[in-house]
């Protein structure tokens, strides 16, 4: 009995302290308008101590005010002492926001409103104050960009802090930066031990912070003499940097390499249909380019009739710009290309008419400037590797896209029976047409499928150019080198062949300039076909020379 009166005493006393402890805990917002009003009109310097109240005494809540002075966008309106943000509007005045609620407070003049004064000190100040804020910050993400924005501007007071944060920190990515941040700040101001242990530990680190801290060790002064007078400390900076240059070295090759492959996904896109075209009809198309044209103004189109959904359109355009340009494909060749069978110039001569009347026919219907595709979001921005190394998401869906067509072409190629039928009549036209096959039509279709898949290209180039009439001719030359490198009409040789130029271009654009470069992979090409006529993956069968 007594137990149970004890519990409920208890209880009863922890009910009533609770609404004690709530009042007795700091309330950031008296504090903050406290402060905001002795902000305004401040002077210069008082604004460094109201900034360490701020964030000592507020806290995070302190943090848009922070920004806003940071940026250069605090100001106050002077009848009151309140802090707004402005908007300029068409009659010359301001409108005002306040800054702390967020509450529209009506339009002033310009002579009403003054600007907080900072210089460059206190806006160093801030940035630290605000990165001590976001540390403390429950968002793992807000703790990872401030533990960044920290790296090489560590304060003697902040060590400490720092020690705090990395043992408690559960994020390992986090804590790898407070680590980092920390070894910096040694590096720079700890004793004899510490700044040699930092340099041991900051070896092969490829953040700029660090290679710029290590090269202060070894920088020589004007008499040539070295400025760092521990020969040890020095000999541990230059193997750290010789370590952080090697693996520099190593991922810009993984840099190139990825942009060689980017580019070999173009080429193989723009290519791949031309593969399948000159390969089972043997007609040189000199309007393909025009047919990517069309399929990157398909995305164009798409993207007009469906402005409020950008991130979708890019998948309705794919089907639309295959369409589009498989349909003026089997237009072409139904119309044009059946007629002039067995007469390759003429052909040649017929399909660059058509290209030039498509031109024309685009710069009637948009004019000739060009158009802009506006990238989604979810294609935008890029995948940080690590500082030196990124990849682009833009290019990154291109290259698995182009390598998905591929596939797909291939599947088309070898599991149906328009994909038999391409392939008997490319390798024996005359016994294919003898077993029954329709040979026209298998044409017809094969053209209007080769084209499709140059539509789908179209689309893919307008997420990394301009929408423009003259888009088609930048490429036309390129895919027919790929199609030529890599064999006619072989999907894996157009494959191998595109990825190769692709690359081999982008790692002689370094050495020789983008110019000398094409130059050179033309040359390459056509030495090559002097050895090998028929390509890398040559056609087999005893009708395929």
């Amino acid at each position: 009995m007594s137990q149970s009166i004890t519990y409920l005493s208890r209880l009863w006393l922890l009910l009533c302290l609770l609404p004690l402890g709530a009042a007795a805990q700091p309330a950031a917002e008296p504090a903050l308008q406290t402060l905001s009003v002795r902000l305004a009109g401040a002077a210069l310097k008082d604004v460094g101590a109201i900034v360490t109240a701020l964030e000592t005494e507020v806290g995070e809540p302190a943090l848009p005010l922070l920004q806003a002075l940071l940026d250069g966008e605090l100001k106050y309106r002077v009848a009151d002492q309140r802090l707004v943000t402005t908007l300029d509007t068409d009659d010359r005045r301001y409108q005002l926001t306040d800054i702390l609620s967020g509450e529209a407070l009506g339009t002033a003049g310009r002579r009403e409103v003054r600007k907080v004064r900072s210089n460059n000190r206190i806006r160093a100040q801030i940035r630290q104050s605000i990165a001590r804020l976001q540390l403390r910050s429950t968002d793992s993400d807000t703790r990872l960009a401030a533990a960044r924005g920290m790296l090489g501007d560590v304060r003697a007071d902040d060590a400490a802090l720092l020690r705090e944060l990395i043992a408690g920190e559960g994020n390992e990515d986090v804590r790898e930066q407070l680590e980092l941040a920390l070894r910096l700040h040694q590096l720079e101001s700890g004793s004899a031990p510490q700044r040699l242990q930092a340099a041991h530990a900051l070896a092969g680190r490829l953040e700029p912070e660090v290679q710029n801290g290590l090269r202060a060790l070894i920088a020589k002064d004007d008499d040539g003499e070295p400025r760092e007078s521990d020969a040890e400390l020095r000999a541990a900076a230059t193997k750290a940097l010789a370590r952080s240059s090697d693996r520099m070295a190593f991922f810009g090759f993984l840099e190139t390499l990825f942009f060689g492959l980017s580019l070999g996904s173009v080429l193989l896109l723009v290519a791949a249909g031309l593969a399948i075209t000159f390969g089972v009809m043997g007609v040189i198309n000199m309007a393909h380019g025009e047919l990517i044209m069309l399929g990157a103004y398909s995305t164009y189109v798409v993207q007009l009739l469906m402005p409020n959904h950008i991130g979708a359109s890019i998948l309705v355009a794919i089907p639309v710009a295959f369409l589009m340009s498989g349909a003026v494909g089997v237009l072409i060749e139904r119309g044009v290309i059946q007629f002039l069978k067995g007469r390759p110039l003429e052909t040649l001569l017929a399909t660059f008419g058509i290209s030039l009347i498509l031109q024309q026919a685009v710069r009637s219907i948009f004019s000739p400037l060009n158009r802009q595709v506006i990238t989604p979001e979810w294609l935008s921005g890029s995948l940080q590797i690590n500082p030196v190394l990124s990849l682009t998401y833009n290019r990154l869906y291109i290259l698995v896209f182009a390598l998905l067509v591929i596939v797909l072409l291939q599947l088309i190629m070898k599991r149906t029976s328009l994909g038999l039928k391409v392939r008997a009549v490319s390798q024996n036209r005359a016994m294919a047409r003898a077993m029954g096959v329709r040979t026209e039509w298998v044409d017809a279709l094969t053209f209007g499928l080769g084209s499709g898949i140059a539509g789908i290209a179209g689309v893919a180039l307008s997420l990394i150019t301009n929408v423009g009439p003259n888009l088609g001719q930048s490429y036309i030359i390129d895919s027919f080198m790929v199609v030529v490198f890599g064999g006619v009409g072989s999907l894996w040789g157009t494959l191998f062949g595109g990825f190769s130029l692709g690359v081999a271009n982008k790692f002689l654009e370094p050495v020789t300039g983008a110019v000398l470069a094409n130059i050179l992979v033309l040359v390459f090409i056509i030495l090559f076909i002097q050895k090998r006529p028929r390509g890398l993956f040559p056609q087999k069968g005893r009708a395929a020379e």
